[in-house]
């Protein structure tokens, strides 16, 4: 890390920080830690003890980035978003004294098969689901060795943007659109076939020719990763919300699919 670095060099190394980070998000909060390192470096004399302010300087810019994933056959991946909340405040509290403090989103892409993360964006509670679904996908295309050939997702998704998008891209988009949704193109063909295909063959026909039902894979992640590390957050910047959410899933990818 301090090969070229201009100034000071650091203490720390970088995967130190990445296991105070894990510990962070799973249960011990920063001053807590700063003890924690103390007593630890007792035990191993060459370990220094990071303050409070190295602690939280450091985590907040640490760079943790999903792994690829060697996928050789053709991927299909399901999305879907979720809400974190930004206090640990029951719902009683913020309707009894008007708290609002809002809520942070999270949008994911998951493989199917393997059940690996392969696409991770934050975002505030005023951002659709589906306006993130490029993204998404790009970022699976990145994270993964295999191409991507269907996208699987829930009515927000529903979009003749989206079709026209995935169609482009040479993905089969497997989107539920709304049951009143009209027969024509307007500016998206893709779309138009995809409604008059789910007429022909009925929701139920439609579902389990396209295997719709496997979308629920990225409700399952998101449900593990709020039962292991809790659906709030401890920091109180925007910034570091979006820093400890990310360390929240791409840890549990780590943790669960390694």
């Amino acid at each position: 890390m301090n090969e070229g670095k201009w100034g000071r060099p650091f203490r720390f190394p970088e995967r130190l920080m990445e296991f105070l980070a894990l510990l962070h998000v799973a249960f011990l909060p920063y001053r807590q830690m700063e003890g924690f390192l103390r007593k630890l470096s007792e035990y191993i004399p060459k370990l220094q003890a990071a303050d409070y302010t190295t602690i939280c300087k450091r985590l907040k810019n640490i760079k943790l980035d999903i792994m690829l994933q060697d996928l050789p056959t053709d991927v299909v991946v399901a999305l879907d978003a979720t809400g974190m909340k930004v206090s640990s405040r029951g719902d009683w509290m913020r309707h009894k004294w008007k708290v609002r403090r809002g809520w942070i989103k999270v949008h994911i892409a998951v493989d199917v098969r393997t059940k690996k993360l392969l696409a991770l964006s934050v975002t505030d509670e005023r951002t659709g689901d589906g306006q993130m679904l490029p993204s998404l996908i790009e970022q699976a295309q990145q994270h993964s060795t295999g191409p991507v050939t269907e996208a699987m997702g829930d009515g927000a998704y529903d979009s003749k943007t989206n079709f026209t998008y995935l169609t482009e891209q040479g993905i089969q988009p497997v989107i539920k659109t709304q049951k009143n949704s009209s027969t024509r193109a307007r500016g998206s063909p893709a779309r138009a076939a995809a409604v008059r295909e789910r007429r022909r063959l009925g929701y139920e026909g439609w579902r389990d020719t396209y295997r719709y039902g496997h979308r629920w894979i990225a409700e399952s992640y998101i449900s593990g990763v709020k039962r292991m590390f809790g659906e709030t957050v401890r920091a109180h910047s925007q910034e570091a919300m979006f820093q400890e959410v990310m360390m929240k899933f791409i840890f549990y990818d780590t943790l669960v699919n390694r």
